[in-house]
């Protein structure tokens, strides 16, 4: 994580006065993906990796902003009705204002960010920031009355209304929520969550990031939610978490191949996770390792969100016998989740790096992945 010392260091040198420093972490999800949206099941858990905000009130109405890692300020208004045009900025600008909705009253205040939670990668920089942010809100303005689900909300209204990216309340929730060793199921549409002990010993998780940066705003995701929501209303069910096996092939003649596929997807989905959370249970880490691959195969065949540089390392790691492995995050690049156990990391590694350099010509990078805590208070 950020040391935040070096952070609290560019606050005081900017604004020449002290700030408190808040952290929230990016998250990985070990199964149930594209499921959020859907009013389905996932499974996430918070990393070491966060973003790091260091905030302190100023007295105005004025929201005084630095982005370390960007080199890059900004200011607004809290009463501006537009907000700001930078999209690093329109995340602040849009907690801001969900929160005053929620009727905090939010005013003026300076903040320095930044963080180590890759860009790009599936890890959720943004739920990250959003999450930082209405934390430290609501300690700064709102003497912590308003409840962790709620601040998770309050980041998923900011990607819907003031970002452009339509998506479930996953990446906002984990962030909140993180429990070091411990992953969560999260019901998405009653909110309701139970912890999983994660100790898996003698495997590793692991990250491989493919460096190739996708962008979700405007991107094919909203295409696919749009898609699932198609199906949903021909059902007649409010999402396709409650549409069964035996009514998607009573609808199959009346659906395009694509909209048929991309529920076909969901609903094996909701089995993948149901066995997953069995395998846990079980201590089964090689089960858990199975479903991933599964959950890979749809999403690259019927969902279609994977990409080559992604189908090529999820190929690879069944090739060097790594338990499970699979691409995360909304797709179109970004990372692979790699479960294995700890005799094979380095050769896995060796032949990850290797192999795609070859392939690809791009130099890939490897996560080690830490299951941490959620937002907090760090001083």
């Amino acid at each position: 994580m950020t040391d935040s010392k070096i952070l609290k260091e560019h606050f005081r040198c900017r604004f020449g006065k002290e700030g408190v420093a808040y952290a929230a972490p990016g998250r990985i999800n070990l199964i149930g993906e594209h499921t959020d949206y859907n009013g389905g099941f996932v499974f996430p858990g918070a990393v070491s990796q966060a973003i790091v905000a260091v905030v302190a009130p100023n007295g105005s109405r004025r929201v005084n902003a630095y982005a370390k890692d960007l080199d890059l300020e900004g200011s607004f208004s809290v009463d501006d009705d537009k907000g700001p045009e930078h999209l690093t900025f329109r995340y602040l600008y849009g907690v801001v204002r969900e929160m005053m909705k929620l009727g905090v009253a939010v005013g003026g205040f300076d903040v320095v960010y930044g963080g180590d939670v890759p860009l790009g990668a599936g890890m959720s920089s943004s739920a990250a920031l959003e999450s930082c942010i209405a934390f430290a809100l609501n300690d700064v303005f709102a003497a912590e009355r308003i409840d962790g689900m709620t601040l998770a909300r309050v980041g998923q209204a900011t990607e819907h209304c003031y970002v452009g990216v339509k998506c479930g309340i996953m990446d906002q929730f984990a962030s909140i929520h993180g429990r070091a060793g411990h992953l969560m199921r999260l019901d998405c549409r009653s909110g309701l969550f139970q912890y999983f002990p994660w100790h898996p010993e003698g495997y590793s998780l692991l990250l491989v990031n493919s460096c190739v940066k996708h962008e979700l705003v405007g991107s094919p995701y909203n295409e696919r939610r749009e898609s699932c929501e198609r199906v949903a209303r021909l059902a007649g069910v409010e999402t396709l978490r409650d549409c069964t096996w035996q009514k998607l092939d009573e609808l199959a003649p009346h659906l395009s191949d694509a909209d048929y596929r991309r529920a076909r997807y969901v609903l094996g989905e909701a089995d993948r996770v149901k066995a997953v959370s069995d395998a846990l249970v079980r201590d089964d880490y090689d089960a858990v390792g199975q479903q991933m691959y599964l959950t890979h195969q749809g999403l690259s065949y019927d969902y279609e969100v994977s990409c080559p540089e992604l189908d090529f390392l999820v190929d690879l790691a069944k090739r060097c016998g790594v338990a499970g492995s699979r691409m995360m995050g909304g797709g179109f690049g970004g990372c692979t989740i790699n479960l294995l156990r700890d005799d094979l990391v380095g050769r896995f590694v060796e032949a990850a790096q290797r192999e795609y350099r070859q392939k690809f010509g791009i130099e890939c990078k490897i996560i080690p992945v830490e299951i941490g805590d959620g937002a907090r208070k760090i001083s």
